[in-house]
């Protein structure tokens, strides 16, 4: 068992610098190509960040292993709401932007609310049991291309307000081998990662769910982790929560889409207890910007972020 730890974090390790290895390859060599900084930023970089999610998901649907890839989806979300913005907000006040507010919060509701829907065909339409289709992952792949064509409106009217990161410049070579390099570190680290995540699970008698929502979620959930607390310290709040919020909707809307296209998902019950804590946890962020400081999240909300997310934890621990 100690050995699938270890190798399991080696995995997790690898997939996260294969991630940014592929993020500061491929914007070099984007940069070279005279690509505009913000398309880099609308592209390699937000799929770069959402990278060792996707490759877990991918790994988890072929194997078959669909309960860790759903795991993994709304433990990460759980987590970027709860534990990445509850430790950003000690850090700072987080001044949330009046788009972020009104529009991507409310958006990510609708990604988790319509994986709830989409997950309980038993309830709304007494289906034979409860699977997220292939037809399900089509129709979340078009709430994407929504969600991108909103996100490239906001950025050409000029009106996003966020800070660009400067694209670094490598010399060709180096911008391939960081690329293609960044390429076999996430294919042979979620290889790993998933092998022995599920080996784990095996071993110690815990479901492939609880391995999801807790372990590979918060590794998952590392570059987020990562990017809001760096941002959160230079004061650019309004990256460190757009940050999290667009991770959030990623995951449902692109990764988990890719997913029900690859293997249809069949749905435990007890998943829903843990979609409505993704549910509620988004909801809770919404009505925390009328609370106290209008539209800022502040340091106390943000112990109390934390505080859920350990009672969470505790929770799904001993439920096993």
């Amino acid at each position: 068992m100690i050995l699938s730890i270890v190798l399991l974090i080696a995995g997790l390790a690898i997939l996260i610098g294969g991630a940014e290895s592929l993020v500061r390859g491929a914007s070099s060599i984007s940069k070279r190509a005279g690509i505009p900084p913000i398309v880099i930023g609308l592209t390699i970089v937000a799929f770069g960040t959402s990278a060792p999610e996707f490759v877990v998901n991918v790994f988890s649907a072929f194997q078959g292993t669909t309960d860790l890839a759903l795991g993994n989806i709304i433990g990460s979300n759980i987590a970027n709401i709860l534990l990445i913005l509850g430790i950003s907000a000690l850090v700072v006040d987080l001044k949330v932007q009046e788009n972020t507010t009104w529009k991507e919060i409310p958006f990510a509701f609708l990604a988790m609310l319509t994986v709830f829907i989409m997950t309980n065909d038993k309830i709304i339409n007494g289906g034979a049991e409860n699977v997220l289709t292939r037809t399900d992952g089509l129709i979340l792949l078009i709430f994407f291309a929504v969600f991108m064509y909103y996100i490239i409106e906001l950025t050409r009217k000029g009106d996003n307000g966020a800070e660009q990161e400067e694209i670094k410049s490598y010399s060709v070579f180096v911008s391939i081998f960081l690329t293609i390099g960044g390429l076999l570190a996430l294919f042979f680290g979620g290889k790993l990662l998933v092998g022995q995540a599920v080996a784990l699970a095996q071993m110690a008698g815990l479901s492939e769910m609880l391995i999801g929502l807790t372990i590979v979620a918060v590794g998952t959930s590392l570059p987020e982790m990562a990017t809001s607390i760096i941002a959160a310290r230079r004061g650019q709040s309004d990256i460190a929560i757009g940050n999290v919020v667009g991770s959030n909707i990623f995951n449902v809307f692109w990764i988990l889409g890719v997913t029900g296209l690859i293997k249809p998902i069949s749905i435990n019950v007890g998943a829903n207890f843990d979609i409505f804590v993704s549910l509620t946890a988004t909801a809770i962020l919404f009505f925390a910007m009328f609370v106290g400081k209008k539209h800022k999240l502040e340091r106390w909300q943000g112990g109390l972020f934390l505080l859920v997310y350990l009672t969470y934890m505790i929770y799904i621990v001993q439920r096993g």
